[in-house]
């Protein structure tokens, strides 16, 4: 199994960003990732105003595939999420959805056992151990590793878990592919911009798709298709996400575009992934068991 260690990050995505690893398809690698504060916060006395922003959301990677090219689909099979023990979650005063009516900021260490965060002393919550940040290089100018889009990167989709297979285009020749800010913890939405963020390792298989014009990026796991989109404008984004899925239906299930239409108005979830980035992400979720094939 290969490994990028920590040491290897990013802050931006691009196809000038120097490989950290060369890799095989089908190979396994795993990455170890700061936590989406690089660090910053160990402590509940460091609120937003002390951080260094220019050190927020740090990528582990780029891994060059070798043999991806431009037009291929890069599949990403999620193995294994292994996080530390303990995570931090902030909010405060401009950031999130409720900034507005906040003063100053407000930080939490939470410590996680058995696979539960303690809130408190009387709320604790279940681990749902999700990858925040994975992506490839954009066709064209870099992009902050901060900010989804069609290559992927910060669509904070809690559905990016273990079993899961993310699916992004190759736009460059190897990808680049690049993960991190992992989350213990989160809720569809991000409402206050953070999860409990955590520090980690995620191991992966990688592999090449040939000659397949699917909408991406796309989650599949064990019991759903999903397809992701991300806009400034939330109403945009579901209708990308929408479109992406009625146009995934009728290629590969012959379906006729009104067929597709209702059938996802009757069976597919319309869900946000988030809503606190510089573009809000939504996914919508179709049911593979109404599918004639599997699709990998």
């Amino acid at each position: 199994m290969h490994k990028v260690s920590k040491d290897n990050i990013i802050y931006a995505m691009s196809a000038q960003n120097k490989p950290a690893l060369h890799a095989e398809p089908k190979a396994q690698i795993q990455f170890e990732t700061w936590d989406a504060l690089h660090g910053q916060v160990k402590s509940a006395d460091k609120g937003f105003e002390g951080l260094d922003w220019t050190r927020v959301n740090p990528a582990t990677g780029p891994v060059y595939i070798n043999g991806a090219q431009a037009g291929d689909i890069l599949s990403v099979k999620i193995e294994k999420i292994e996080t530390e023990k303990t995570g931090v979650v902030i909010c405060g005063k401009g950031m999130g959805v409720l900034g507005f009516a906040l003063q100053g900021s407000a930080t939490k260490i939470i410590n996680i056992e058995n696979d539960v965060a303690h809130f408190s002393e009387n709320i604790k919550l279940p681990v749902n151990n999700m990858i925040g940040v994975i992506g490839v290089a954009p066709k064209s100018d870099e992009i902050s590793c901060g900010v989804p889009d069609s290559h992927g990167g910060n669509m904070d989709c809690k559905e990016i878990r273990e079993g899961a297979t993310v699916l992004l285009p190759v736009n460059v020749p190897g990808a680049l592919l690049a993960l991190g800010d992992l989350h213990a913890v989160m809720a569809d939405g991000e409402i206050g911009v953070s999860g409990l963020e955590v520090a980690g390792r995620v191991t992966v298989t990688v592999d090449i798709l040939k000659n397949q014009d699917w909408p991406l990026p796309m989650i599949i796991n064990d019991s759903h298709v999903m397809t992701i989109a991300s806009n400034e404008d939330l109403d945009k984004a579901v209708d990308m996400a929408v479109a992406n899925m009625t146009a995934y239906l009728t290629q590969t299930e012959g379906f006729t575009a009104h067929d597709a239409v209702m059938l996802c108005s009757m069976a597919a979830d319309v869900r946000i992934c988030q809503v606190v980035d510089p573009k809000k992400t939504v996914r919508v979720e179709f049911p593979k068991k109404y599918l004639s094939d599997e699709i990998l």
